[in-house]
Parts: structure tokens; C-alpha cells; sequence
């Protein structure tokens, strides 16, 4: 059975990426993720309807706003606000897309449990490949942006042990 592997490779190897779903919450997932890709070196937007900074940065309200394309588009929101980021990323030509999961790729019940767990959304996956998108639906960048943190460490090496990695089908 294939893995996300290379999808997660070529992610990484970008170097402008967009965090969707940053918000005024320090601790939320996107926030982390942003903060962390930007420590990395990463060129990296925040993006946010109903916020003007960041951390000091500048916020943008969606994809077109950007000052520049992007590579790639971290989506750390609720499941249906994923389909209307994948739907700007149509627009403006995004060509990758990683939808957040703390659980690994699709894990069973992730979606049911809430948005707490992941930003996966079945419509947003069918909206990527059919508009040639390459996308990772769930895990997180963390996991694999170096240097990666002991606790990201541990869930990525739990999740490779237990399966956790495979494509949505």
C-alpha cells in the first residue's frame, strides 16, 4: 500500500507556504504550525477572514490577498472551511494543499469527532484531485518540518508503526 510520503516530501521542499486558520488562540494548531514553518526559514502568509496580525505579522483575509503565490496551503481549520480554501486554491493556482489531522490520514472517527482533531474534509480531498492538487489529508507539518520536536517525533513514529500514514482512498 502507498504512503504520504512523497506528497510530504515535495511539501517540505517548498519554500512559500500559507497557514489557513490562524487565529487570536496561541495554542490552535495553525498558530503552532505557522510559528514552527517560519523558525524553519519557511516564507510563510497567515491567513484569517477575521484577523489583521499575528505575532506582529500582517494577516491576510484569503489566498487572494497574498502578496505573492504560494507554493502550498496549510489548512488548519473546521472541515468545512477547508472546501472554500480549496476552492481559492483552484482560483490562484495552488498546487499542494495539506489539510490538517492530529491523528495521521484520515484516521477512523476523526472526522465525526470534530474540528478539534482535524481540518479534513471529504469535499475539500474530491476538490484537490479533481483540479490536479496534490494533497496530504491529515497528519502534521510539524511532524516533519526539522528540527522536529521530541513530542511531533514520537506521534510520527506511533502513526508510521500503526498505519497511520496511509492515503485517503
Amino acid at each position: 500500500m502507498s504512503t504520504v510520503d512523497p506528497l510530504i516530501e515535495d511539501f517540505m521542499a517548498q519554500k512559500r507556504i500559507a497557514v489557513a486558520g490562524v487565529s487570536g488562540k496561541k495554542k490552535a494548531a495553525a498558530n503552532l504550525i505557522y510559528a514552527k514553518l517560519k523558525e524553519a526559514g519557511y516564507k510563510v502568509y497567515p491567513v484569517n477572514p477575521n484577523a489583521e496580525k499575528i505575532d506582529g505579522d500582517t494577516c491576510y483575509p484569503d489566498l487572494a490577498s497574498l502578496p505573492e503565490p504560494v507554493d502550498g496551503v496549510v489548512i488548519g481549520t473546521r472541515p468545512s472551511v477547508a472546501e472554500e480554501i480549496v476552492r481559492q486554491c483552484v482560483e490562484h493556482g495552488v498546487p499542494r494543499v495539506w489539510m490538517h489531522c492530529s491523528l495521521g490520514t484520515h484516521p477512523r472517527g476523526s472526522i465525526r469527532m470534530g474540528r478539534a482533531i482535524t481540518s479534513v474534509s471529504e469535499e475539500a480531498v474530491r476538490l484537490c484531485k479533481e483540479n490536479n492538487i496534490k494533497v496530504i489529508p491529515g497528519a502534521c507539518p510539524m511532524m516533519f518540518c526539522e528540527p522536529v520536536d521530541l513530542p511531533h517525533r514520537m506521534i510520527r513514529g506511533f502513526l508510521r508503526l500503526f498505519g497511520g500514514f496511509k492515503d485517503w482512498d
